[in-house]
């Protein structure tokens, strides 16, 4: 997401300020007339390792550019805890219930300037996918491939508690790599 121009409070365009803050001086986005500060915090985000009738669930989101399967994940949303919040992302994506969450772990996705805080959970029901998911698959723990990026060393960890050393898939090389800086 662009950073923000404008100040939410009184509109003013935002600037660059550099304060002191309790490590030392930080430049953030400003406001020059009311003082109002984007602090940019990452956004909580939601991950489910689904255990579906002794195998695990991934889907495929419609937006994504190439074939790949990966965890349920969602926003965390005001008001709810995060096992509330990925017990409802199971059921809005997936339809199915979810009997049993335990945490597996918090990792970082700077990237997207998100913190994933990943579940297991044992689900039931019968599968009906959300608009936003094209397709899922149900994987054996050994057939299970993990990504190099926040959920997929979710799913990494949580293999290794099964008793399964995770092997992870390359990512696609971009069509036109930026140049190295």
């Amino acid at each position: 997401m662009p950073d923000p121009k404008f100040c939410p409070a009184c509109a003013t365009p935002l600037e660059w300020i550099a304060q002191h803050e309790d490590g030392g001086p930080k430049s953030r986005l400003r406001c020059p007339a009311c003082g109002h500060t984007h602090w940019n915090n990452p956004t909580p985000v939601l991950a489910a390792i689904i255990e579906y009738r002794g195998q695990v669930l991934l889907a495929r989101n419609a937006a994504w550019p190439h074939k790949m399967y990966a965890l349920i994940t969602g926003f965390m949303e005001a008001g709810e805890t995060p096992q509330e919040g990925i017990a409802r992302e199971i059921k809005e994506e997936t339809n199915l219930d979810a009997s049993e969450l335990n945490l597996v772990g918090v990792y970082d996705f700077q990237r997207m300037n998100q913190v994933i805080i990943a579940y297991h959970a044992v689900a039931d029901g019968e599968v009906s996918l959300s608009p936003e998911l094209v397709d899922y698959r149900l994987y054996d723990l050994p057939d299970l491939r993990c990504w190099p990026a926040g959920t997929g060393y979710a799913l990494a960890d949580w293999l290794r508690t099964r008793g399964h050393e995770p092997t992870f898939l390359e990512w696609p090389k971009p069509a036109n790599p930026a140049p190295a800086n």
